[in-house]
């Protein structure tokens, strides 16, 4: 759904959160927070508010804008203007329902605003002027997201299997089943009958996916870095570079690796990082592949040409510090959203990070309106970044008024 799930899993949210995942239960204060905590019935992840709220940050955010926030505006257009994109729509809010055209007229209004605005305070006005906001519920229905790190790696790998690169990540198998909002459901077997997918263990010791491997890679950790974060490029031998993608998960939940490694005793918090975890593997794989079993989630992939990697969920490319991955059974998938919290910064500090970014991925780890992965960039550097992301924060969406989109030409 790049390193990710969506395409990409968060970094930290994959290996270093400590959170389960609960039930539809009141969040309470006193408890250690509960990122995962879902939705009870008929309670939805956005709800209006009003928009003085966000007048400041709007500023900020138009101070703080680079050029990546005008391409990832155009990606989530392209995406709009597919038909698919329809079947995600009407989205619902606690307010009402966002219409597929109220949505795809807000990416293009919000962009008009940006490039007309020749300061702050005149977007917020133009922003406040047309659109309503909407701000998350969070885990504790208080707005409270915990914000984690993604990146798309490079692995070493080949076409084909070797001696050296054993260990596969699998196209998406024919009997998967996904809903058109892409949720995926279960397995039809061979009779038409619909069963619950295969956990991580017997897709893994059956051999059931033989002849649906995409490519081949050194580690089995690598291959499960490639599932938690949804995509990556892959070298081969002969030097060319490959770009896979996310095509698909199963339904069963997401553990995280450093959650079951810190169950087992075999870490501490402190010492939790992706380089400790590699670095165990390099001592005792046979553990680390114990400790990946304990996810009963399973990621497929697909080849991605290279000029739309990394691809997020939405199949369309996303952008370092512009895109960003939810939940797309709770949250908007390509809407424009306003995200605030903190970051690290170049020397291990934190510094806010208020920012327009576009709703354009998802993830194993990313599910409930508590979670979201902020897209760091690509290679050793963004790995930095993603790996030290972990601060709480909230987040709005902007929907153009019902009045305006009637009225709004685009």
């Amino acid at each position: 759904m790049m390193l990710r799930i969506s395409r990409f899993l968060p970094v930290l949210g994959c290996f270093v959160l400590l959170f389960s995942a609960t039930g539809c239960s009141s969040p309470t204060k006193s408890a250690q927070p509960t990122y995962h905590r879902q939705l009870n019935p008929g309670e939805h992840a956005l709800r209006r508010v009003d928009p003085s709220e966000v007048r400041a940050h709007l500023v900020t955010a138009f101070d703080d804008r680079d050029s990546g926030l005008s391409r990832a505006l155009d990606q989530s257009a392209v995406w709009y203007a597919a038909p698919s994109s329809q079947n995600r729509f009407p989205f619902q809010t606690q307010n009402g329902p966002i219409s597929h055209d109220q949505a795809r007229k807000s990416v293009v209004a919000l962009k008009e605003s940006l490039e007309s605005s020749v300061n702050g305070e005149r977007f917020a006005q133009s922003v406040l002027a047309r659109f309503d906001v909407y701000q998350t519920v969070g885990w504790d229905s208080e707005g409270t997201v915990l914000f984690t790190g993604y990146y798309a790696p490079i692995f070493e790998g080949s076409p084909v299997r070797t001696e050296r690169f054993d260990h596969p990540i699998h196209r998406r198998p024919d009997w998967l089943l996904t809903c058109p909002e892409g949720v995926p459901f279960g397995r039809r077997l061979a009779n038409g009958r619909i069963v619950d997918s295969p956990e991580r263990h017997e897709i893994e010791s059956t051999g059931m996916l033989e002849g649906t491997e995409l490519c081949w890679l050194d580690t089995k950790l690598d291959a499960y870095i490639c599932q938690v974060n949804g995509s990556a490029c892959i070298r081969y031998p002969d030097g060319s570079l490959h770009h896979v993608g996310y095509a698909g998960k199963t339904e069963h939940p997401y553990t995280g690796l450093g959650a079951s490694m810190l169950e087992a005793g075999l870490m501490t918090k402190d010492g939790l990082s992706l380089d400790a975890i590699q670095s165990y593997n390099e001592r005792d794989p046979h553990t680390i592949n114990r400790m990946i079993a304990r996810n009963k989630n399973f990621v497929f992939f697909q080849h991605y040409p290279g000029d739309s990697w990394p691809a997020g969920s939405l199949g369309v490319p996303v952008t370092d510090r512009a895109s960003i991955a939810t939940d797309k059974s709770v949250y908007p998938p390509g809407a424009v959203a306003l995200v605030d919290t903190d970051v690290v910064d170049g020397s291990g500090g934190k510094r806010p990070f208020v920012r327009l970014v576009c709703d354009q991925d998802t993830g194993g780890a990313i599910v409930a309106p508590g979670r979201c992965d902020l897209f760091m960039g690509i290679g050793p550097e963004a790995r930095t970044l993603a790996g030290g992301q972990y601060a709480e924060g909230t987040m709005y969406y902007f929907f153009l008024k019902p009045t305006i989109v009637a009225s709004y030409d685009d």
